[in-house]
């Protein structure tokens, strides 16, 4: 079987004939062995710095258009009423360098018991689920598709240290 390469996503969205179902993790790759929907194996091969989001499109070497779905993973969601309280959360979380989704009346992270610790210690409720997570690019990012969502974004970029 052959390798499929991609290297080029589409600016706007067009009609797929495959799915590429990745984790956020894997999402941020420009350099990247995967599986379509199909089982084929494909080779992402994307400008450095891309960050891929669910429903962004992409063309393989083969003329096909495939379509990045979200994958999803275990989460930690945490939520509160209080918009105030939950700017709360969100600023310890990002204090700590780490992707933060933020809907209305939650925040999503990649599940983290140690973090799920820290935020019911500040008196939050924190539930683990298995969501898509689609944090934002984050405000300095210049590689984001034109994809936004628009009710989450990163507190800050990931970093490979923790502030304690």
């Amino acid at each position: 079987m052959n390798l499929i390469t991609i290297t080029q996503r589409l600016d706007q969205p067009r009609p797929a004939q495959a799915q590429l179902v990745l984790p956020f993790e894997s999402r941020q790759k420009s350099r990247l062995r995967a599986r379509l929907d199909s089982g084929e194996e494909v080779g992402l091969m994307l400008e450095r710095g891309t960050l891929l989001r669910g429903g962004d499109c992409l063309l393989a070497d083969d003329g096909r258009v495939v379509s990045v779905v979200a994958a999803a993973e275990q989460v930690s969601v945490v939520t509160a009423d209080d918009p105030w309280q939950l700017a709360r959360a969100a600023y310890h979380l990002g204090n700590r360098h780490i992707s933060v989704q933020v809907g209305q009346g939650w925040l999503r992270y990649l599940h983290d018991h140690v973090l799920d610790d820290m935020v019911r210690g500040l008196g939050f409720a924190v539930t683990t689920q298995i969501l898509p997570f689609e944090p934002e690019a984050g405000a300095y990012s210049h590689s984001g598709s034109g994809n936004a969502h628009h009710h989450s974004f990163v507190l800050s970029p990931n970093h490979p240290h923790v502030h304690d």
